[in-house]
């Protein structure tokens, strides 16, 4: 009898190890199955519009509205210097004179050869009308007092080049030179700076270019000042910069402000948001490609993949100017898991 019962729980043993086998075998199969016949839960949004800002903020420059070198012209030495560093002068400022005497006795030079060829001329033309000389000869009178008339009009210019006087009315910067010093058109006499108005210059990311139209209002504000100030964007620069691929603006600062200086760090801020109630779907409901950006719509119970053009975004929402509607079903999560064919079951529509 013990013989026999052992034979039954062997037996017993064996057949429940095979039907597990079997279980596990097909365990992958029932898996699949049960996988592609589950639809997928997933939470979508309806598309609606949003009053949304986005405010950003980048280091910028102030720069005096015109800022020249002064150099001279020619080379000489200095008889006269008046250079005010620091203080404002009017356009036509003498600041510089280098020595011209030389010059002065060329220009004097020439002049009397000039009077004297004139006197030339006249008497060849009173010859030419009796026929007392050939018109060859009175055209070369009348040509070497011409070249005369010339090289005086050239050292005049040679004269008025010893004059260094202030291209415009602005703020003098320090003096590099010496009265006494000899100086050439490679030496900095010193700076001119028109402060009276001032701009700012900032750099904005690639993706705010076009937001940065001429006309724009931006706001800024400097350390150790307790006060906004305001700059209208007058240009921005030909190409976006390709290593950092960012956008140069430069603005205008609006009105007189004698407490702003030139060269100084200025904190810009930019509102970027949308006047209107654009639409807006959340962040995560973008899917990134490679030339364009796509959602996922949920039509007729099928997921549909949409190429959509975006605006601003800020932490929570992204504004879509093209490919969606107010009223467009947008799933929101299980993006990765999602195929033309899946089936989908939403569990949450915000």
């Amino acid at each position: 009898m013990r013989i026999v019962k052992l034979s039954f729980v062997v037996v017993g043993l064996f057949i429940i190890t095979a039907i597990s086998c079997k279980q596990k075998k097909e365990s992958p199969e029932l898996m699949t199955v049960r996988s592609v016949n589950l639809p997928l839960q997933v939470e979508a949004f309806i598309v609606r519009t949003k009053a949304m800002n986005e405010n950003i903020e980048v280091p910028g420059t102030l720069l005096p509205y015109e800022t020249t070198e002064i150099r001279p012209e020619i080379s000489g030495r200095i008889v006269e210097l008046n250079i005010p560093e620091g203080r404002v002068v009017e356009k036509g400022t003498l600041l510089v004179k280098l020595f011209d005497s030389d010059l002065q006795a060329k220009l004097k030079k020439l002049e009397v050869q000039l009077s004297i060829a004139q006197k030339t001329v006249e008497r060849h033309k009173a010859l030419l009308e009796i026929n007392g000389i050939s018109q060859q000869e009175y055209d070369l009178s009348q040509l070497e007092a011409n070249n005369l008339n010339a090289d005086i009009e050239l050292v005049k210019v040679d004269i008025g080049k010893t004059h260094i006087t202030a291209p415009y009315s602005g703020k003098v910067g320090l003096k590099n030179i010496s009265l006494g010093a000899y100086v050439t058109p490679l030496n900095i006499l010193t700076s001119i700076s028109q402060v009276n108005d001032l701009k700012l210059e900032f750099t904005v990311p690639e993706k705010y270019s076009e937001n940065m139209s001429r006309g724009k209002e931006v706001g800024f504000s400097v350390n150790g000042l307790n006060k906004n100030y305001k700059a209208t964007i007058m240009a921005t620069e030909s190409a976006i910069e390709a290593n950092t691929r960012t956008l140069k603006i430069r603005a205008l600062v609006k009105g007189r402000h004698d407490e702003l200086v030139s060269g100084g760090f200025a904190k810009v801020s930019l509102e970027l948001g949308d006047s209107g109630e654009p639409l807006v779907i959340p962040t995560q409901a973008i899917i990134p490609q490679a030339r364009d950006k796509k959602v996922v719509m949920l039509k007729n119970g099928q997921p549909e993949f949409r190429v959509v053009t975006t605006g601003i975004r800020d932490s929570t929402f992204v504004q879509i100017l093209e490919g969606l509607k107010v009223g467009d079903t947008i799933i929101t999560t299980g993006l990765l898991a999602i195929r033309p064919d899946s089936k989908i079951s939403l569990t949450k529509v915000n």
